[in-house]
């Protein structure tokens, strides 16, 4: 990681460019808040609570006194873990965790709460808000741009026990008390602040989502994950062209990361180029990948603010689900932001995670949902629902043999955010929508592409 000479004393990381006017980031949006007096009083509260529970000696809770346990019985993660802290350490103006120990009794706070919406000062003294719907995330952003963190986070032991917190903590935000962060508060989800994010571009909450209770505070919504797996109302996102068989929907809300044709069946991963790499991103399945090679891949990402179920792009039978397992936090190292980077200044370490998203297709927790197209001219098609960071449940609500219409729910991510693609097999011609273009945000069902007769 390489630190930026144009980083201001304000800014000490190189944060942000320029300040977005739409209060949302167009490539980092959900993932690091837009505001960053957002982050700094994010990462300052957090530490200083870490701090309280290390000097009052509090036991961890349980799933991360048994993360701690497995880290340090292992003298290669406990390694891995110490120079992850030691090589963030040497980027000037970094102000995160210090070491192991502070991240644990972080860790605890963040475990045992809901993602909230964060309202602060900004260094003009305005008030600004921006949600941290991936806490454990924003902690563990810059660590995973290391070559330490690189080599511990795809490890299967690391993996293994960080799966258990996190399911753990996808457990308790199932509960009532979860929702404590649902309301009309200045923090809470439904403040005028949070709000705004949360409609801007998606339409008028109560009008566009599904609330049990819409005169409420809390809307209805009995827990946090309730409200994470929130579903449309039948009127929000039609499905725009289903006469047309020859159309290809949007499978989710989402942002547009990219597009690549002619993938190969293997390919090689390097430090900037991210290649689909079909037999990997298939489960190393040789007759899964066969029938994509040559194929063209669409892929792009949610943030915790999205919508977050899947819905099939084309009409069709399952043919065949999978659940693969991989890592949550892990990224390929980069020099930082590149020079088009839309919001953050050139060489800024944040955010590797989203500069890594074709990487995430092969290394990530993913659910893979194969589609036989009633078309033949679009044949064979592969959703894949790719976990990123705090997504600890890619749950797929389809079968093989089912049969779904264009729009049909097929699964849907549990908290946090997340990435998916869309494999079309190389006799697909595929033509994009003028509309799908790098990181623009298209609405879920809308028209995605079309498929010429062969």
């Amino acid at each position: 990681m390489q630190q930026d000479s144009r980083r201001g004393p304000d800014d000490p990381c190189g944060y942000l460019r320029r300040k977005p006017t739409s209060g949302r980031l167009s490539r980092y949006g959900g993932w690091l808040p837009a505001q960053p007096a957002v982050y700094r009083e994010f990462l300052k509260s957090q530490r200083q609570l870490g701090r309280q529970r290390r000097r009052a000696a509090v036991e961890h809770v349980a799933a991360v006194a048994q993360f701690e346990k497995a880290i340090r019985s292992d003298p290669v993660m406990s390694q891995l873990m110490d120079q992850v802290f030691l090589q963030v350490a040497k980027v000037p103006g970094f102000d995160n965790i210090d070491n192991f120990e502070e991240l644990l009794h972080t860790m605890d706070g963040i475990v045992t709460t809901a993602p909230k919406f964060q309202v602060v000062k900004d260094e003009d003294g305005n008030t600004v808000g921006d949600s941290v719907g991936c806490p454990l995330y924003l902690l563990l952003d810059l660590p995973s741009n290391t070559s330490a963190g690189y080599d511990l986070f795809r490890m299967p032991a690391f993996n293994k026990v960080m799966g258990d917190v996190l399911n753990e903590w996808g457990r308790y935000l199932t509960t009532p008390d979860s929702g404590n962060v649902l309301n009309e508060t200045e923090e809470g989800w439904f403040s005028p602040l949070s709000l705004a994010g949360l409609e801007k571009g998606r339409g008028r909450f109560n009008s566009t989502y599904v609330c049990p209770e819409p005169d409420s505070p809390n809307r209805g919504f009995t827990s946090w994950d309730a409200f994470f797996t929130r579903a449309f109302q039948p009127s929000a996102r039609p499905v725009i062209a289903s006469h047309d068989k020859s159309i290809i929907h949007n499978a989710c809300e989402s942002t547009v990361y990219a597009i690549s044709r002619n993938v190969k069946k293997h390919d090689r991963f390097w430090l900037k180029a991210q290649p689909y790499s079909l037999y990997d991103m298939l489960d190393q399945n040789d007759e899964d990948a066969e029938m994509f090679v040559g194929g063209t891949v669409f892929q792009a990402y949610l943030s915790p603010e999205d919508y977050h179920r899947w819905h099939a792009p084309v009409d069709g039978v399952i043919t065949k689900t999978v659940l693969v397992p991989g890592a949550y936090y892990a990224a390929l190292p980069d020099e930082g932001a590149e020079e088009d980077d839309p919001d953050l200044k050139p060489g800024d370490p944040h955010g590797a995670s989203t500069r890594s998203q074709g990487w995430l297709t092969v290394a990530s927790v993913r659910a893979l949902v194969f589609i036989k197209a009633d078309n033949p001219d679009i044949g064979m098609v592969c959703f894949i629902g790719v976990g990123m960071s705090e997504v600890s449940t890619c749950e797929t609500t389809v079968r093989p043999g089912d049969r779904v219409k264009t729009g049909d729910q097929l699964g849907m991510f549990h908290f946090g955010g997340s990435s998916h693609a869309l494999i079309f097999p190389a006799h697909a011609k595929i033509t994009f929508a003028n509309a799908v273009q790098p990181d623009k945000h298209l609405w879920v069902n809308s028209v995605l592409a079309q498929v010429k007769k062969e």
